[in-house]
């Protein structure tokens, strides 16, 4: 293992071909555009063990069902998806965001420090990560799944990100894996200058001050496979206004539908408050 320089700038690597380790799995995939040693120089980590970067970047899809409910070894040479790193590098990036956040804000309340904390690690952050270093150009996936662009969706960005920590963790140890995050959360924390404040509370808060009561939230439609499921959800506030957001999980769009809400009924206020003839 070695870490290298975390202060040195992300750059983009070229057009490269990147192949897993072979194994004996009779699936297809898509290859992915960039190269393991084009990967490790952007993240600024260098692993000992490279099929743990495999498995870090191999999408659900790219196995045949039989494989998923079998009991498998790595180390024995069979591959596996990043279901199970996703499912560490949840609770690392947690706990490491969770220390930063710590000693950053050294006065702050437990409620602030837990806002900022849900902000920081929630899907769309970790997306943002994964977007910020081309990690979709390293993912392999089925090739249906490539062909519709799957690499890019928000939800599989952040669960790929997810792995890659975990794989840095168990690569590295923790100390790597502190390295790894702090190098790219931190800027995100310095440019958060107060605690966020959720949507669906900013929107409660607008009704009960007008005597609006509670918002309204109602699931309009639920489209798309299981591993891919798209929840669209409409918010109301009384007879007021309403408006409509699709996200991969139920709670992702009553908060989209409720910050789409409150921009709305802001823009209103607004033009009421303009200049009468």
């Amino acid at each position: 293992m070695a870490v290298l320089d975390p202060l040195q700038p992300a750059v983009p690597g070229r057009e490269l071909t990147f192949n897993l380790p072979s194994a004996e799995t009779g699936a297809t995939e898509a290859a992915a555009t960039g190269s393991s040693d084009e990967l490790q120089q952007q993240i600024g980590y260098r692993f000992d063990d490279h099929e743990l970067l495999a498995e870090a970047l191999t999408h659900p899809s790219v196995f045949p069902q039989r494989h998923r409910g079998r009991r498998r070894s790595r180390r024995a040479g069979a591959p596996r998806n990043y279901e199970r790193l996703e499912f560490l590098g949840d609770r690392v990036v947690g706990l490491v965001v969770a220390d930063l956040l710590w000693r950053q804000y050294a006065t702050e309340p437990e409620g602030d420090l837990t806002r900022r904390l849900a902000q920081l690690v929630r899907r769309d952050t970790l997306a943002e990560v994964a977007g910020a270093m081309g990690l979709y150009r390293y993912l392999h996936l089925s090739p249906a799944e490539s062909a519709a662009g799957a690499g890019k969706k928000p939800t599989i960005l952040a669960d790929a990100c997810e792995a890659l920590i975990a794989a840095i963790y168990l690569d590295g140890g923790f100390a790597a894996a502190f390295a790894f995050v702090e190098r790219f959360w931190m800027p995100l924390i310095a440019v958060m200058t107060a605690p966020p404040r959720d949507p669906k509370t900013l929107l409660q808060e607008w009704t009960q001050a007008r005597g609006l009561g509670l918002p309204d939230y109602r699931l309009a439609a639920t489209e798309g496979p299981d591993h891919a499921r798209r929840f669209t959800v409409e918010a109301r506030v009384a007879d007021q206004a309403e408006a409509t957001a699709t996200a991969s999980s139920k709670r992702a769009a009553e908060t989209a539908a409720a910050a789409a809400l409150l921009e709305r009924l802001a823009s209103l206020a607004h033009s009421s408050d303009g200049p009468k003839e």
